[in-house]
């Protein structure tokens, strides 16, 4: 039988009830434009304030950033597909959606990284502090972030684009990701899977690792800090905590296992491609009181407290 290569793919969606997307799409819509709303605020306030220029903000304005990008590589198609009858994405399209996804979201894991680095330098070497974390350092840091995605996604897209699809072309899942694609492959894909897994894996791993070891020395060196100086670095270090398990908890979930139900792989991406994004200003804000100050004055409130 000839082989007919596949150029659209028909993408099954989150849930295949018409009226359950309805009420998806009206929860998922705000949701969407808060993210977007949300980090903007971050960047602009950050941008425009002179306050807010030590590298800890330089670093959340770039994280802020790369929250938008990689919320906008998903979530606009899948909010539209909610109301569509029949979701479908051109194989070109959905490796330049693969693409971008693990770009920005491995940039966006080496960002934490380097955050919970500049929190370490603040807290442990609070005198040198300056010197190591230079403006020119900070933006090697972020500018590291970015190509240590770039690379990463070059490599699980070089091991994509040679498989042949044949058929069939509908892929079980609510955007383009590696394994629901490799499913679809007209050849065996186990060894593409392994490469997928120990690339995806092994940066989650060593990442892991290293925000792991950076808060037991910062928990550490707080011993010798008085109680209000351990209550502020607490403070700032809790924020950062947060997002890493918001993020990690999912994504680990996903990529350091088999994929078994590909439903309950759906509803844990939902958390981390459409929820945490919007979260993560929420939670940087709520517990900065810098940022909620700059904040007030760039829309002209100023803080009638003088604390």
């Amino acid at each position: 039988m000839a082989s007919v290569n596949v150029t659209e793919l028909i993408i099954t969606g989150l849930f295949q009830d018409p009226d359950v997307q309805k009420v998806c799409f009206v929860l998922f819509l705000p949701v969407y434009l808060a993210t977007v709303l949300g980090n903007g605020l971050i960047v602009v306030t950050i941008s425009v304030s002179k306050s807010l220029n030590s590298p800890m903000y330089i670093f959340l304005s770039s994280l802020s950033i790369v929250e938008i990008c990689y919320s906008s590589t998903v979530v606009p198609k899948f909010i539209t597909d909610l109301l569509a009858k029949v979701k479908t994405i051109s194989l070109k399209g959905c490796l330049t959606q693969i693409f971008f996804f693990h770009f920005l979201g491995v940039a966006e894991i080496l960002l934490l990284v380097v955050m919970a680095y500049d929190r370490y330098v603040a807290i442990c070497k609070p005198l040198h502090y300056m010197n190591i974390m230079s403006r020119q350092v900070c933006h090697m840091l972020v500018g590291g972030s970015w190509l240590g995605g770039l690379i990463h996604s070059i490599i699980q897209i070089v091991i994509t684009i040679p498989l042949p699809f044949c058929g069939p072309n509908v892929i079980d899942h609510y955007f383009c990701d590696l394994q629901p694609l490799f499913k679809l492959a007209c050849t065996d894909t186990f060894m593409e899977g392994v490469v997928v897994m120990a690339n995806s894996g092994l940066i989650s791993i060593i990442s892991l690792f290293i925000l792991v070891s950076s808060y037991a020395i910062i928990l550490i060196s707080l011993r010798k800090h008085s109680a209000e100086g351990r209550r502020k670095a607490l403070s700032t270090c809790a924020s950062h905590i947060t997002v890493v398990i918001l993020f990690f908890g999912p994504a680990t979930f996903l990529y350091l296992r088999p994929s078994s139900s590909f439903t309950e792989d759906k509803l844990v991406a939902v958390f981390y491609t459409v929820i945490t994004p919007m979260l993560n200003p929420i939670i940087y804000t709520l517990r900065n009181a810098e940022v909620k100050n700059a904040m007030k004055k760039l829309w002209g409130k100023r803080n009638p407290e003088t604390e």
